[in-house]
């Protein structure tokens, strides 16, 4: 059950270049637990696009299960949407995508959804370059059956119900650098600042972006013991880089911190401009971007922030030389071009 906002808005509410207010980019009211760090996600999304000057309707939400995958249902009301069945929301972007280039496509998945049942798909999906934003919305546990520990639950972790992990975690950022992953990154649900930049660059990468958010569950996941809760996040955070995303028609002024600043170019000309906490950090480095992941989890940190980023990579589109025409636009004669052609090809390949 939905229960939706009104529409009404105060005649000076804010607007972006394209004349919208927030009101077409949200959603209606969540009915998931109050305090689930979704909700601070969902609308980290509506800033984020709406800042970015994207008509709803070019955008394009997709989904498997899970209350991750619930939570598309509380923003961009007017956007298109898809929710797949478990684990399988990369193949279905991925054959909407093939369908429409042209459409912004963000994925919202969680820790079950994508590290467990849609393992296969999310290793495909990334070594294919799908120009597609993926969200991880991870909390460790299977919030929807009771809060059963999820395969990026920490080893020690300990579970409601005071049960101890024994296995390992997948880290999916990890992951994503080795399959290829042409930009990575990891944020906190809380860290709002942070969380929003990124969404941006993301968006405006081309290829397949992963931003990987621990989004603890207030219900299941929130105690003391717990890796994924907010107080053991905010107590092991570390912020490999702080960024403000640049778009090149307008001035943005960043306040650095210690260490030097980078800016990293996008294909669409804008950038992003990256603050290293270290000065030896290359954010364009698969290599150091593995190390430093593998580093800050030794030391029971969180690296956050973007961790790599290759802007020159071709995306799936280009690698397989598709059509830029989204197929519901093509003409008829394009479509069915005739039997003398049909066979011209099949003699081709005689």
């Amino acid at each position: 059950m939905s229960f939706y906002k009104p529409s009404f808005r105060h005649p000076e509410s804010p607007k972006n270049k394209l004349g919208f207010t927030k009101t077409p980019y949200e959603g209606p009211i969540s009915t998931l637990c109050a305090g689930c760090g979704h909700d601070s996600i969902s609308a980290a999304i509506v800033q984020a696009v709406w800042d970015l000057n994207v008509e709803p309707h070019r955008v394009a939400k997709m989904s498997g299960i899970g209350c991750s995958s619930k939570s598309p249902a509380y923003f961009l009301n007017k956007a298109h949407g898809f929710n797949s069945v478990h684990g399988r929301m990369p193949s279905v972007t991925t054959g909407a995508n093939v369908a429409n280039g042209e459409l912004l496509y963000i994925g919202v998945s969680g820790d079950g959804d994508t590290a467990s049942i849609g393992m296969g798909q999310f290793a495909h999906v990334v070594r294919r370059n799908l120009n597609m934003m993926y969200i991880v919305e991870n909390n460790g546990c299977y919030g929807l059956t009771k809060g059963q520990d999820s395969a990026t639950a920490d080893a020690g972790s300990k579970s409601k119900k005071g049960k101890i992990n024994p296995f390992g975690s997948i880290d999916l950022a990890a992951l994503a650098l080795d399959l290829g992953a042409t930009f990575v990154a990891r944020s906190f649900s809380g860290d709002r600042e942070q969380l929003i930049p990124l969404m941006q660059a993301a968006m405006s990468h081309k290829g397949f972006a992963l931003i990987d958010i621990v989004s603890p569950c207030v219900t299941f996941n929130n105690h003391v013991g717990s890796t994924k809760s907010y107080d053991y996040t905010r107590d092991h955070v570390s912020a490999g880089s702080v960024i403000d995303f640049v778009p090149v028609e307008q001035e943005i002024t960043l306040d650095q911190l210690k260490g030097s600043t980078q800016q990293v170019d996008l294909f669409d000309g804008n950038s992003v401009r990256l603050s290293k906490l270290n000065d030896d950090y290359d954010p364009t480095s698969r290599r150091a971007a593995m190390a430093a992941l593998m580093e800050h989890k030794a030391n029971e940190k969180l690296l956050t922030g973007l961790i790599y980023v290759d802007p020159d990579a071709a995306e799936f589109h280009e690698v397989l030389n598709l059509n830029e025409t989204p197929l519901n636009e093509l003409e008829q004669p394009t479509l069915c071009p005739g039997s003398d052609l049909l066979s011209e090809i099949n003699q081709s390949f005689r």
